[in-house]
């Protein structure tokens, strides 16, 4: 996760006579698939004429950065291909199977069908609903406020503990970009990168609609890529949360964590631009300060994280 965006994340076995004899998934965005990484993880290449390639999405049938997968299963006569899911890219769709099946292969399609949509979530809301997948972070206190009022310093008030915080560097890791709005760097001040685990740094965007922000930020350092959208980026007729997932569709950015304050957060819950949400509860009281975000969605996980509580809602 996080290395192969804008690709989607495929996994690949090949078997002979019910046993593995080769496994690949995506190399980073550039490199091979993982059709083709598993037929080159194939020992006797002589096997592949009797072997089943099963895969999580359809092969792709199109030259971008790589040759067709699709032209070297074909290539390697391997009979049998079992297929989890149709890819809903306008560029294959349909196109790997039809071409399989006009070169003789067995080809099945819809094993695992959910599980391997599921999988491939952030691929297929890029290239369904033309945005990214999005997924809300916040952290609130035990008696529901997720900053303080006001503060006597420019860094964060942390809610969470440090388990927490080094999860959180774990997702932004996972996902191709993370935004926040301008008064939270005002505020706040963050790298936004993963320092706390290994991984890639996510791309950072920063909606800056007033122009405010000088280049002496943190998230304008050299860390990581950073791009600042401001009121120019927009038409301003349209609903801001919307104008910015067009904007990232045209980053070809497909996953994108908000951790934005309220007022960030809350344009893309009013708008129904959302996908996840994951809220960590704290051990602190406020007392008072800014509220936490009003969200309904379906309850998909909850777990402690140490002394904190975690839940993650879907949109339904």
């Amino acid at each position: 996760m996080g290395s192969t965006a804008p690709n989607p994340m495929v996994g690949c076995v090949i078997v002979v006579e019910d046993q593995i004899i080769a496994e690949g998934y995506t190399s980073p965005y550039g490199g091979a698939h993982a059709e083709v990484n598993a037929i080159k993880a194939v020992k006797d290449v002589s096997l592949l004429t009797k072997a089943t390639l099963y895969v999580t999405l359809e092969p792709c049938a199109h030259f971008g950065k790589t040759p067709p997968c699709s032209d070297l299963i074909i290539e390697h006569k391997i009979p049998k291909v079992v297929i989890g899911c149709l890819d809903e890219h306008e560029k294959v769709s349909g196109k790997g199977i039809s071409k399989l099946k006009a070169a003789g292969c067995d080809v099945l399609v819809g094993v695992l069908e959910q599980d391997c949509k599921t999988h491939h979530k952030r691929f297929f809301t890029y290239h369904t609903k033309k945005r990214p997948y999005i997924i809300l972070k916040w952290a609130e206190s035990k008696d529901g406020f997720m900053a303080p009022l006001s503060k006597s310093e420019t860094k964060p008030v942390w809610i969470s503990n440090s388990y927490s915080r080094q999860l959180v560097h774990q997702w932004r890791a996972e996902e191709q970009a993370i935004l926040v709005g301008a008064n939270t760097v005002v505020q706040d001040n963050p790298s936004l990168t993963t320092r706390e685990v290994e991984g890639a740094n996510p791309i950072r965007i920063v909606v800056d609609l007033k122009n405010l922000l000088e280049d002496t930020y943190n998230v304008f350092n050299s860390e990581a890529k950073t791009i600042r959208l401001t009121a120019d980026s927009f038409d301003s007729e349209n609903p801001l949360a919307q104008e910015i997932c067009k904007a990232l569709y045209k980053h070809q950015i497909n996953s994108v964590i908000i951790e934005g304050g309220l007022k960030t957060l809350q344009t893309f819950i009013d708008e129904d631009l959302w996908d996840e949400a994951r809220i960590f509860t704290g051990e602190l009281n406020l007392k008072e300060g800014i509220h936490k975000p009003l969200i309904k969605g379906t309850l998909k996980t909850e777990t402690w994280i140490g002394s904190d509580f975690l839940k993650i809602l879907e949109n339904d």
